[in-house]
């Protein structure tokens, strides 16, 4: 799914306006349609938001506490390279990905899912601030396995120039707060990994 369809931004969104829009639509539909169509229409119409509205309330129930992506990310910050690298793998593979280590400078693994590659850099993510150097390293790991997206965690500022070299180049950059929301759903950090 497109990362800014529709369905992905309601996806992200509270789970009750899809269920708003849902009821919008159908009651645009009863009022529009002949009475023998009405409840085709409404049904028609309104199920797709019922569902991604179901599916965005199950991930907002199963979605961690604050308190709990505090904790993760007062973890992450003890954790050194090594165990980092094992509850992120952890992280994606739970996420249906398949991970491996990246043997060569400028990441650390290498996800794949539905014939689709992304390097993912923890290298440097406690850094205050991050220039381009890390990134232009991505990159080219990115470039020598034939154009993956990559992915670059930080958990400081970026420079101006990082932040345009990454756009320029699409490589994403995920904050570390965001590493911690993926880790704690994960469970990658309670089990000790």
């Amino acid at each position: 799914m497109a990362e800014n369809s529709l369905f992905a931004i309601l996806l992200r969104s509270p789970w009750w306006v899809s269920l708003a829009i849902a009821a919008v639509l159908a009651l645009i539909a009863r009022l529009l349609l002949p009475a023998d169509y009405a409840v085709v229409g409404m049904l028609g119409i309104g199920l797709p938001f019922v569902l991604i509205g179901a599916l965005a309330a199950r991930r907002q129930l199963r979605a961690p506490s604050r308190r709990q992506l505090e904790a993760a990310l007062a973890q992450m910050r003890t954790l050194g390279g090594e165990p980092l690298v094992a509850a992120a793998a952890h992280a994606w593979q739970a996420d249906g990905w398949q991970v491996a280590r990246h043997a060569g400078a400028g990441a650390d693994l290498v996800l794949e899912r539905a014939g689709r590659c992304r390097l993912l850099s923890l290298r440097r993510w406690k850094a205050a601030s991050t220039g381009v150097e890390p990134l232009r390293e991505l990159q080219a790991a990115c470039a020598r396995r034939d154009g993956a997206d990559g992915i670059y965690v930080h958990g400081g500022e970026l420079s101006d120039k990082a932040r345009d070299f990454a756009r320029t180049h699409g490589l994403t950059l995920l904050p570390a707060a965001e590493l911690a929301h993926k880790l704690a759903a994960s469970g990658a950090l309670r089990s000790g990994r």
